[in-house]
């Protein structure tokens, strides 16, 4: 696989896919009383009125509890079929198109970072690049949270929800993405992990991390 291809591979599938992914998943996640937890704190550490990215924003449920905590967050994502959606459920909110791995934003232009489920379909190699375009474009002292599946091996789908379509599922380990964070600039400040929620169909752990770019 080339470079560009798992980024093709991931619009592709969340286009196919979309209006059944946003009907399915109808909340944030199924653990959503603990993520909105992670998601709750994330914003009291930005503040109210801080600039914040939703980076892999789908139908933009995250991109629009953020901002019901007062935070000033637009969405991103690959998918024009994805970004329909958060346009229509969200129309008072901004959505654009675009690819996390080429952010076409300032240096130091946002109080906050939200990757929230959409570094699981980056191989592990382009992961250094992509924190450090996330440092790139944080203020200092601002903030990153990452949430992803927990575990070593990637899962690869032939099929989701009666279409064939193709795409990996990376999952990762926090000690890991902690270290890849902190070689990126970033002070990891918090990990959470917690079960499987089996009874939603969740297979592993779920893990988040919020790490901040220190102040000059």
């Amino acid at each position: 696989m080339t470079d560009a291809d798992f980024v093709t591979e991931t619009r592709t599938f969340y286009d196919t896919v979309a209006e059944e992914y946003a009907v399915h998943f109808d909340d944030l996640r199924p653990g959503s009383p603990l993520d909105r937890g992670v998601l709750y704190g994330f914003a009291e550490l930005v503040g109210a009125g801080g600039e914040v990215a939703d980076l892999g924003c789908g139908p933009g449920r995250v991109t629009a509890y953020l901002a019901s905590r007062g935070l000033s967050v637009f969405g991103l994502d690959l998918s024009e079929s994805m970004l329909t959606i958060a346009r229509r459920e969200h129309p008072y909110l901004r959505f654009v198109r675009g690819s996390m791995l080429e952010l076409d934003l300032p240096d130091g232009s946002l109080d906050g970072v939200v990757s929230w489920y959409s570094i699981i379909h980056t191989p592990e190699e382009h992961l250094p690049a992509l924190f450090a375009g996330f440092h790139r474009v944080l203020r200092p002292g601002g903030h990153l949270l990452l949430g992803f599946q927990c575990g070593d091996e990637p899962r690869r789908y032939e099929e989701a929800f009666g279409h064939r379509v193709s795409l990996t599922f990376r999952r990762r380990r926090p000690e890991r993405i902690a270290a890849l964070l902190s070689g990126a600039g970033f002070t990891v400040r918090a990990t959470t992990v917690r079960e499987a929620d089996e009874a939603q169909g969740e297979p592993v752990a779920q893990a988040s991390l919020v790490a901040r770019k220190p102040a000059e």
